[in-house]
């Protein structure tokens, strides 16, 4: 997986947030998600109220989760069918080469230093061609509703499940932090006093990822039991 951030998406991402907040005011975001298919699974994510106009910054500089433009993120995934590569906020997905997802990505960070998800527009690529832009949602439209993709305080927010996006039926992830002080090994270094998480949809029952954020890194480990234990990990980051 490769993750690049641009400078073209952040003001994408900022003119969202003046767009939901002027034109809809702030959404309610305490009320609980839609229940998954197994009723096992269902839980209740939560989320703050929705910062409005001017509670924003214009470089996401979290130390967990940082866009800084013009910054790469190679990631190497072994799976079933072979290995896979990403290109975020532009976010695309090679296996064997083949572009097989491009997808565009909105966020920004409010003044408290909370990392909040927006929107994103997704393709599913098939010999050269978009055949399905499922998953595709936008913060303020069709009753969609933005998610905190990263905290500025995830200590405060441990065994809290919580919204990273939300439009019912297409877009429901959530994440629960489960540990502070991870320890990773990766091609790309070792670290220490890393956050992790447990993610899924609550659209698909079986679904579980783990992710390991390190302090001034970000990103540097994925783990999906529930996808043949693949094991996606940071092996390089170049800087422009």
């Amino acid at each position: 997986m490769m993750v690049h951030t641009t400078g073209a998406a952040f003001p994408a991402a900022l003119a969202a947030v003046v767009l939901l907040a002027g034109g809809c005011g702030a959404p309610d975001l305490t009320s609980p998600s839609a229940s998954p298919p197994n009723a096992a699974n269902a839980t209740q994510a939560t989320l703050p109220t929705f910062p409005g106009p001017g509670q924003f910054v214009a470089v996401i500089d979290n130390p967990y989760y940082s866009l800084i433009p013009g910054t790469t993120f190679e990631y190497r995934t072994e799976t079933r069918d072979g290995v896979e590569t990403n290109t975020v906020v532009h976010d695309r997905v090679f296996l064997g080469g083949d572009l097989t997802e491009d997808t565009f990505d909105w966020f920004a960070q409010d003044i408290d230093g909370n990392v909040w998800y927006l929107g994103e527009q997704s393709c599913e690529v098939e010999n050269g061609q978009c055949v399905s832009t499922g998953g595709s949602w936008e913060a303020g439209v069709a009753g969609a509703k933005p998610g905190v993709v990263m905290w500025a305080d995830p200590a405060a927010h441990k065994g809290t499940t919580y919204r990273q996006e939300f439009l019912a039926g297409a877009a429901e992830d959530v994440a629960k932090i489960t540990g502070l002080n991870a320890k990773v090994d990766t091609p790309y270094g070792s670290f220490t006093g890393c956050l992790e998480t447990m993610d899924w949809s609550l659209l698909e029952s079986a679904s579980r990822e783990h992710k390991f954020y390190c302090p001034g890194t970000g990103l540097v480990l994925e783990l999906a039991p529930s996808s043949g234990h693949e094991r996606s990990e940071l092996v390089a980051i170049v800087r422009q």
